[in-house]
């Protein structure tokens, strides 16, 4: 048998909880912005307006593309471990 002990079962109030925001979207946008990415970001754009005024073209953007995003990768990598808790 249960003693005549009082459980109270009402909830407690709701405590807003702080949204968290990943650090790494700001990293990024800070390592898009870096001179050492930049010059792979003007070559993209170059070549993405050179596509996209040249009517039937086979070429694409890809290599551009990729050495934009490895040096944007490589900034990542050194600077999100210290925005980590």
């Amino acid at each position: 048998m249960v003693s005549g002990t009082c459980i109270n079962t009402a909830e407690a109030p709701a405590v807003e909880e702080e949204e968290l925001q990943d650090p790494m979207i700001a990293v990024r946008e800070d390592c898009q912005q870096k001179s050492e990415c930049k010059k792979y970001r003007d070559r993209l754009d170059e070549c993405t307006e050179r596509v996209n005024n040249t009517p039937g073209t086979s070429e694409t953007c890809t290599e551009e593309l990729f050495d934009f995003l490895h040096c944007v990768d490589h900034c990542i990598a050194h600077h999100l471990f210290s925005k980590l808790k």
